[in-house]
């Protein structure tokens, strides 16, 4: 039982860092004498992003810098010695920077209004300046997959907007690079990575204290089809790779007013009047996964 359990285990550290690497090298996030700023907020998705980061580092073929950065938002009863003892321990390089965003939030949001979007902003401006002090070419976060796509429904949903959490891009203020590693990750795989690796978790209380968040409604909308339909989610994931704006309705996205019959083939022409019908890829189906080749992502997972 003890051995099978050391296989899923290293069966599942390897899953975790193959993805990675192959996020980062699908988008181009770490390149030679990067030095990267690793965001750590004391939750699980934090913590594995630097373990895996500390881990590629070790095996890359290229050079880059790791530093974690952990924000101290004055949060009443947060156990401010837990990240310093835990990054010491690992020999790791930190800064934990002390700003009290917790009242303002507090102050300024009124009591049973969802305190998230202030308090974002207010440690995005923290941690960009923060970059800029450190001198980090890249500032690197713990989203994952299902963060991904259950932002793609809330602004779906609330926001309508087609739009999601990209892998990679450019800062709000046009001055750093933001990465999400974790990007092909999925959380159910970073949670049991947290609890064999026994992380120190910090609970962030001023989220916890909100059960009516729009994010936690469209989460457990996710896990149950997941749960109901697997494979859904992967399914869901892949069409933000596979975007077709011609089959869309975003005028600045397509010259739709333009659009002429050419009396030729058209690449990305529609078969108006077939019915769509989504039945399994048998190429697809026979092309094996990344787990049965060599891989070939940024690095090594061994």
């Amino acid at each position: 039982m003890q051995q099978k359990q050391q296989y899923n285990t290293n069966k599942l550290q390897k899953r975790l860092r193959r993805l990675a690497g192959t996020a980062i090298a699908d988008f181009n996030m770490i390149e030679a004498g990067d030095r990267i700023m690793v965001c750590l907020s004391g939750g699980k998705d934090s913590y594995a992003l630097l373990d895996i980061l500390r881990n590629l580092q070790a095996h890359a073929p290229l050079e880059f810098e790791l530093i974690a950065v952990n924000l101290d938002q004055k949060q009443p009863g947060f156990p401010e010695q837990v990240l310093p003892s835990y990054l010491t321990e690992i020999g790791m390089p930190f800064r934990i920077v002390e700003q009290d965003t917790y009242s303002v939030v507090k102050r300024v949001i009124a009591e049973g209004k969802t305190t998230c979007s202030l308090c974002s902003r207010l440690r995005r401006g923290v941690l960009y300046r923060v970059a800029s002090e450190l001198g980090a070419t890249k500032i690197a976060l713990g989203h994952h997959r299902d963060d991904i796509l259950e932002t793609l429904f809330l602004n779906m949903f609330y926001g309508g907007k087609l739009k999601a959490m990209p892998p990679k891009l450019v800062s709000d203020n046009g001055k750093h690079i933001v990465i999400r590693p974790l990007a092909y990750c999925k959380e159910k795989d970073l949670a049991a990575y947290a609890a064999i690796a026994n992380f120190p978790i910090i609970p962030c209380n001023l989220c916890g204290s909100q059960p009516n968040l729009q994010r936690q409604v469209i989460k457990e909308m996710l896990q149950q089809w997941d749960k109901k339909f697997p494979g859904r989610l992967e399914t869901m994931f892949r069409a933000l790779q596979n975007v077709q704006p011609s089959h869309l309705a975003d005028t600045s996205r397509y010259d739709f007013f333009n659009l002429k019959a050419q009396d030729q083939p058209f690449i990305g022409g529609d078969t108006a009047f077939d019915e769509e019908t989504f039945e399994p890829n048998i190429e697809e189906m026979l092309t094996p996964t990344a787990e049965e080749t060599d891989d070939h992502s940024l690095v090594s997972s061994s």
